[in-house]
């Protein structure tokens, strides 16, 4: 086609912009509208299929409902004679294959920045319920703002229904992206679109893909079989974070990576808001218990008033450990000391005893400096009953009760001289 071709007379085609194993894609005028648009013109061979064509419209019509930033907005979708084709917005850029081709890697801030605006709008995608199934450098559009553009959804979603011969035919087209399972001819998931953005990762960051091979069936098989490198590997200044971010994404079992391209992003913008190489702060062991020794009470001089002891603070508590018995302590008065203000005497705690007595322990945090033991008040010896004062007492009920009775004849005398 030259710049001479107008599809169905509105889209008057310029330039070729550039092509792919699926589609040409052509710089156009919309002269209906009047302005610059993307022209992308299937391929002979996958427009002979009626079914295919039936799916690619459908998938066509659902990204024409996808806008996002970073999703390649769809104008239209149509045909003119055996001509299809898809009608995109103008995106003045150049794709990321070749700004990886020219750098020969990116800078790490520059790979993560795009990184996050493809899973931004892969991401969006995956919400409406669709899947690239292509995500590769090729289909990535970058502006010269840096800013990212995702393209091809339909056609990638279209084929990934097709019958295994016209998979064959066409989906071996970019390999180097394909997840295990797409290699293995399953559908495609989100996930395995979150496994294509770390094959996309890795080659920003390093300049070359994870694995090659001879042919297509020799790259599909290292994406099932070999092992993962790490992206330090050949990149030693990437942050060892970042690289096992990029590990994770490609896992060869989709558990394992980040089930959509939204929880991807959102990690690698926590990694970036975090400062990325922030001091990772090792957990030190607690330091063992240091034993305290039992507090010294004060003594009051002799030649002092009665006053009472000053209390220390306390020290601090030594844990138990499990299993060992709860130690107690004793205190009482000293001996020969004055009943107020008197010192306290503290009997060393016996381990496993319990204390003696009838009387119940209770703690006594806080009081004296005893922390961990519990106060049993001694019981104050009894004095003895007074014998004397027994005997006296007795003697004068019985003098009492004499004179009493030396009285009656008195009484009786004189009642008898008052009445007789």
């Amino acid at each position: 086609m030259t710049h001479e071709t107008v599809l169905n007379g509105r889209y008057r085609l310029v330039a070729q912009q550039g092509s792919g194993g699926m589609a040409v894609i052509y710089k156009a005028i919309d002269q209906a509208l009047g302005r610059t648009v993307a022209v992308k013109i299937l391929r002979p061979s996958l427009t002979n299929d009626p079914a295919f064509l039936a799916r690619f419209r459908n998938e066509a019509r659902s990204v024409a409902n996808l806008a996002h930033p970073n999703i390649v907005t769809v104008h239209d979708v149509g045909s003119d004679g055996p001509t299809h084709y898809i009608v995109m917005e103008f995106i003045e850029g150049q794709d990321l294959k070749r700004i990886i081709k020219e750098a020969g890697g990116l800078p790490m801030e520059r790979a993560l920045n795009l990184a996050i605006q493809i899973c931004a709008g892969i991401g969006f995608a995956h919400r409406a319920g669709l899947v690239h199934a292509d995500v590769k450098p090729q289909n990535i559009l970058v502006t010269r703002e840096d800013v990212v553009k995702v393209t091809d959804f339909g056609i990638a979603q279209a084929l990934s229904d097709a019958q295994p011969g016209e998979r064959q035919a066409v989906v071996w087209g970019s390999p180097h992206y394909f997840a295990p399972e797409q290699a293995r001819g399953e559908k495609p998931s989100p996930a395995a679109d979150v496994y294509s953005i770390g094959i996309v990762m890795f080659e920003m960051l390093t300049g070359r893909l994870p694995y090659s091979g001879a042919n297509q069936q020799e790259l599909a098989l290292a994406h099932i079989r070999e092992r993962i490198p790490m992206v330090t590997e050949f990149n030693p200044t990437v942050p060892e974070n970042l690289a096992k971010i990029v590990y994770k994404t490609m896992s060869k079992d989709p558990v394992a990576r980040y089930r959509l391209a939204d929880q991807l992003g959102h990690i690698l913008i926590s990694y970036r808001d975090r400062g990325r190489e922030a001091p990772v702060i090792a957990v030190q062991p607690a330091p063992a218990p240091i034993p305290q020794a039992p507090p010294v009470m004060p003594t009051i001089p002799a030649s002092r008033p009665p006053q009472q002891p000053t209390i220390p603070p306390a020290p601090a508590q030594v844990p138990l450990q499990v299993g060992e018995p709860l130690p107690t302590a004793r205190y009482d008065l000293a001996p020969n000391a004055p009943a107020s203000g008197a010192p306290f005497r503290q009997h060393p705690p016996q381990p496993g005893a319990m204390p003696a007595g009838n009387s119940r322990p209770f703690p006594t945090q806080g009081v004296s400096g005893n922390t961990s033991g519990y106060f049993v008040p001694q019981q104050m010896p009894r004095r003895e009953s007074s014998s004397t004062l027994d005997i006296l007492t007795i003697g004068l009920a019985i003098l009492a009760f004499f004179a009493v009775a030396c009285l009656i004849p008195l009484y009786i005398a004189v009642f008898q001289a008052q009445f007789g």
